[in-house]
């Protein structure tokens, strides 16, 4: 499951910048799992008795071939050569299989709904991410004052309401430290594992996956499974790698995983390890009493700082996320803020930064413990990596791979995936539900908004004039001639959009030249300027023009028409004096037509009436532009 390093364009060397930024983009999710993966793990192999060195030994070599297997192999080697045009993640997956345009009912359609279902994930896991990150690094404190206990989630709250506060100022500020913190937490994390390792070396006795089989199957399956599911979240935020892969390419991300992520996770996870063998109560918090005590409170200051740039991280992915599936037509257009004007993908969503700080407060407030939310954690992420390995093996036969080997490599790691995800399942009462009823709930209104669209397009379809009819009726009733330019835009490619059908009915007039202007998003994440503009003469005083842009761009009409220009392909005049038209459709539910039930139908058009106005979406002057009403029953 390979792709021509020419395609993404990111073959070459990896500059030491890009390398820093990785860490902390890229790793901060996984590089902050210390914190409470294996404490988990430990604690579900001994099932509520003191820890066995069976059951440390066991649990390190699980995290350890989990780390080899799921995130080296699978996602670094992999995944990482599914990009489309340089960019990765699960939308990318999507527009590689082209299945934006699928049917209902068809294959490409029920692709369309588990590529939708494991984007829709990644919110659930962002809104548990933050707070499972910074309540396991401010629970330090208990370490050494028990008295502060009842501190730790103000103090949780505190820091997280503050961070999504931050959010409309912009991250470039907090991006520059991003990298060297994170190098520095490296460092720190393989350091204290070296120290621990030094007390036990026999723990080195882990790397033999045999220790870790052993024990799963003489543990019984009860407590196989909590540990499973416990383990497993060591890998989560293994997934960051190909969502961040149009950041920062995978040479990179790749070096910065084998040359030191990996070696100082490896490392720190033995030292824990070593140190429950040594001294077994020390099970409540291995990772802070790994540390000798007067380095304790920095530790806590350093965990905070590294769990606040990890919620950072997936904070900007949810961002991201919501402005791909925006431009690809799965969410109604949202107001989207770039913070900073000369740097792409740096960009703050208001609404989604709001609900996201709702959920992560909840969960907080729910769960009090990163104990409790590590039942919580885990499941949305095993799912979204069991459909990356699906859809990824799909764009491998697409590509032309050979079947059978396609089946063994990825068969095998979906095995895996569905190992783990069953394993998280049983999480699914402790509060696994949490995540996934926030997935559920966003992989509903995703799915409704396109069903919606889809069934407006289909009725626009019978109220759009043919352009043969609509000329034939200018020939048969002229009308009166408008100075100025207008330019009328729509959805579709041909025909004739409804507002100028309807300005032409009620006021028998037509500006003196008339550009019907289509945005289209393509399947890829950049189109280049010369390649925008698509220019298709109806007569000479009207004209069409196709703009396209990629689902990682801003539809900016204006600048579309001036790259036209630019181009030569429209007369520079065509600009002056120019006034935008859009319609302004409102949705009556219809009973009786085919369609969607009638609330859903309401719920639709309540997305619509509260979506970003479309002149806003499409960068158009509010000087410029006229709305002409138009109501649609679906």
């Amino acid at each position: 499951m390979s792709q021509d390093q020419t395609r993404s364009g990111r073959g070459g060397v990896a500059r030491p910048a890009a390398l820093i930024g990785a860490l902390g983009i890229v790793y901060g999710d996984i590089g902050t799992s210390p914190l409470y993966a294996f404490k988990e793990a430990v604690r579900a192999a001994s099932a509520g008795a003191p820890p066995t060195p069976i059951a440390v030994t066991g649990a390190v070599s699980l995290i350890l071939w989990a780390l080899i297997l799921i995130v080296s192999v699978k996602y670094a080697v992999l995944i990482l050569r599914a990009d489309n045009r340089g960019e990765g993640g699960i939308v990318a997956l999507l527009a590689l299989l082209g299945a934006r345009h699928a049917k209902p009912g068809s294959w490409s359609g029920v692709l369309l709904v588990v590529g939708l279902v494991g984007a829709a994930l990644l919110y659930g896991d962002g809104a548990i991410t933050p707070a499972i990150s910074v309540l396991s690094a401010v629970e330090g404190l208990k370490v050494d004052a028990p008295g502060l206990s009842r501190f730790v989630v103000p103090i949780t709250l505190a820091i997280l309401v503050a961070l999504f506060l931050v959010q409309s100022k912009g991250v470039a500020f907090i991006g520059r430290i991003f990298g060297p913190v994170m190098l520095a937490w490296f460092v720190v994390l393989a350091l204290m594992g070296l120290g621990g390792i030094l007390h036990a070396p026999q723990i080195l006795g882990a790397v033999n996956p045999l220790r870790a089989l052993e024990f799963l199957l003489h543990a019984g399956w009860h407590v196989s499974f909590a540990m499973l599911g416990a383990a497993f979240l060591a890998v989560t935020g293994g997934e960051a790698m190909y969502a961040d892969l149009g950041h920062f390419g995978a040479g990179p991300i790749r070096l910065s995983w084998f040359g030191l992520v990996l070696p100082a996770l490896v490392i720190h996870y033995f030292g824990q390890g070593a140190l429950l063998l040594a001294e077994p109560d020390a099970l409540e918090n291995p990772f802070y009493r790994l540390a000798p005590d007067w380095a304790h409170y920095p530790l806590i200051g350093l965990a905070t700082l590294a769990t606040v740039i990890a919620s950072q991280a997936i904070i900007s992915g949810a961002f991201s996320l919501t402005q791909q599936s925006i431009q690809l037509g799965f969410l109604p257009p949202v107001r989207v803020v770039h913070t900073a004007r000369h740097e792409r993908g740096q960009i703050y969503v208001p609404v989604v930064n709001w609900l996201l700080a709702a959920a992560t407060v909840s969960a907080v407030l729910i769960f009090e413990t990163s104990d409790a939310l590590a039942g919580a954690y885990g499941i949305a992420v095993a799912s979204l990596m069991a459909i990356t390995t699906l859809l990824a093996a799909l764009v491998a036969l697409k590509w032309g791979y050979n079947l059978v080997l396609v089946l063994a490599v990825n068969g095998f790691f979906l095995a895996i995936d569905l190992v783990f995800l069953g394993a998280n399942s049983v999480k699914l009462v402790e509060g696994g539900w949490f995540p996934l009823l926030l997935a559920g709930l966003v992989a509903f209104l995703m799915l409704t908004w396109r069903k919606g669209t889809c069934l407006v397009e289909e009725a626009r379809v019978h109220l759009r004039q043919p352009e043969a009819a609509f000329l034939d009726q200018l020939r048969r009733d002229p009308p009166l001639t408008l100075p100025g330019n207008a330019a009328f835009l729509t959805s579709a490619t041909s025909g004739v959009p409804l507002h100028l059908s309807r300005f032409v009915e009620r006021s028998h007039a037509l500006p003196k030249r008339i550009l019907i202007v289509t945005a289209l998003y393509e399947e890829e994440p950049v189109v280049p300027r010369e390649g925008r503009a698509e220019i298709v003469p109806i007569t000479p005083d009207i004209t069409r023009v196709i703009l396209r842009y990629g689902f990682m761009e801003n539809a900016s009409v204006p600048e579309g028409l001036a790259c036209a220009v630019e181009a030569g392909k429209l007369p520079g005049e065509c600009l002056k004096d120019l006034t935008f038209f859009i319609g302004h459709e409102t949705i009556i539910p219809k009973s009786d037509a085919r369609g969607m039930a009638d609330w859903r139908e309401g719920l639709f058009a309540f997305l619509l009436r509260n979506a970003e106005r479309t002149g806003a979406h499409f960068c158009i002057p509010t000087r410029q532009l006229v709305e002409v009403g138009t109501e649609i029953e679906i």
